[in-house]
């Protein structure tokens, strides 16, 4: 018996890594599905009506508005006197499968008594807050489609006319004018393709992606300083020129509306890179390689004194580290609840995306900046909620056992189910708040 006890406790422990890696994977899956289920149902069950609030944007004297239940699908507009002035048109939820930058956008559009294009304008969007707030504040974008009628519309060829989007927001006017085009074609069974779209800065993520790979498994003797030079390409090119960082803002998106493949297949496979990778060889390749706010604070390490660096008490040190994971936690709950929130203000990715970022993101930044003069790498220790989850699916091989962060993962998915299966409630003691 003594004999064979050696062998039955190695095989436990070569299981026990397998069956957490498991469970961790699946607990993603799990949160991911029960976002993704609540905010579908939320669309085709309770997703607001159009208002004529709505319709007096466009025509002022709009007094009322009727549902038309012919195969358009629309709704009429009729002023004072009961005369039908115009006819408007949203793209939700026909175009529910079109993804901008980090989710839909449902799009109201209006038509003249000509049945001539009037205007568009964003109803509601699930995408990043300050993009679908630039695409409304652009009155080129907003006239492309005007004086339009309804078959050009339909006809429009978005890629063979080289379509421009709003600068700064790319995917999420794209998809908008893909929203559009789609709802008119729709009514003609002419429902819009969505082809892969590689481009150059598709191209340059891969390279990244590539690279990275080769620093995180080479053993090359030129290794760190060609990784220091890496830095760099990751800081100008993935962080201020194309701004695809991972963030909670996009994850949610993708979460809640489903994944941006055809926009973004090189920001996909970054993903893809970011979470597999760690979860399958306990390499944490983003936050290592090609995370831009990291290679900042790894920067800004070489370059100060070592006098200056503080070593926070072991209490303060542990304490703080719960952070990320606490805010993640807080994240996941915060993407079910009817609350207008930007989760980009939570973490500093956006400030790389110039002109684009709002007040809490810059903050955010340059507080995590300062801190990591003195505290290396602080930012990332103590704050970041990408990096928690990415370090959540990490394996750490044989040495892995189910501690506090499995634990607290079961408890969100818990907590996600029943705000989910009690989502009614939880509106109505909302709106009493």
């Amino acid at each position: 018996m003594n004999e064979t006890e050696p062998h039955s406790r190695s095989f436990v422990s070569r299981l026990k890594p397998v069956w957490l890696q498991a469970y961790r994977l699946a607990v993603l899956v799990v949160i991911c599905w029960l976002i993704r289920d609540h905010h579908v149902r939320l669309r085709v069950e309770g997703d607001r009506p159009i208002a004529v609030t709505e319709a007096q944007f466009f025509w002022t004297n709009a007094a009322s508005i009727k549902h038309d239940h012919s195969v358009l699908g629309g709704m009429t507009v009729h002023d004072p006197q009961g005369q039908e002035i115009g006819y408007l048109l949203r793209t939700m939820p026909d175009a529910s499968h079109i993804i901008g930058y980090s989710g839909t956008t449902d799009t109201l559009v209006a038509l003249g008594d000509d049945w001539m294009v009037k205007g568009i304008n964003i109803r509601s969007s699930e995408d990043t807050v300050k993009h679908a707030e630039d695409v409304m504040l652009d009155w080129s974008f907003k006239r492309k489609f005007n004086g339009m009628n309804w078959n050009e519309v339909a006809g429009t060829d978005l890629m063979g006319e080289r379509f421009e989007g709003v600068a700064g927001a790319t995917m999420t006017s794209t998809a908008v004018a893909r929203g559009i085009v789609h709802r008119f074609r729709v009514t003609q069974g002419k429902a819009v393709e969505q082809p892969v779209v590689w481009d150059l800065e598709d191209a340059g993520l891969i390279g990244a992606i590539c690279i990275g790979l080769f620093l995180t498994f080479s053993k090359h003797r030129g290794r760190a300083k060609a990784r220091m030079w890496f830095q760099w390409y990751v800081i100008g090119y993935v962080g201020l020129l194309t701004g695809d960082l991972l963030a909670q803002s996009l994850l949610a998106g993708w979460a809640k509306a489903g994944v941006a493949w055809t926009l973004a297949p090189g920001l996909v496979l970054l993903v893809v890179a970011a979470l597999l990778i760690p979860w399958a060889t306990k390499r944490p390749l983003y936050c290592q390689q090609l995370c831009p706010h990291g290679a900042v604070q790894e920067v800004i390490l070489r370059w100060t004194p070592r006098s200056w660096r503080v070593a926070l008490p072991e209490g303060m040190d542990a304490g703080l580290r719960w952070g990320p994971g606490l805010l993640l936690g807080f994240i996941a709950l915060l993407v079910l609840l009817p609350l207008n929130f930007d989760l980009a203000g939570f973490e500093p990715f956006d400030a790389y995306i110039l002109g684009i970022a709002g007040t809490a993101t810059i903050t955010v930044a340059i507080v995590g900046l300062i801190a990591a003069v003195f505290v290396p790498k602080a930012y990332c220790k103590y704050g970041c909620p990408t990096g928690a989850l990415l370090e959540f699916v990490r394996s750490h091989g044989s040495r892995d056992r189910f501690g506090h962060r499995d634990w607290g993962a079961l408890v969100i998915v818990l907590l996600v189910a029943v705000i989910q299966l009690n989502y009614g409630h939880f509106q109505t003691w909302l709106y009493d708040f």
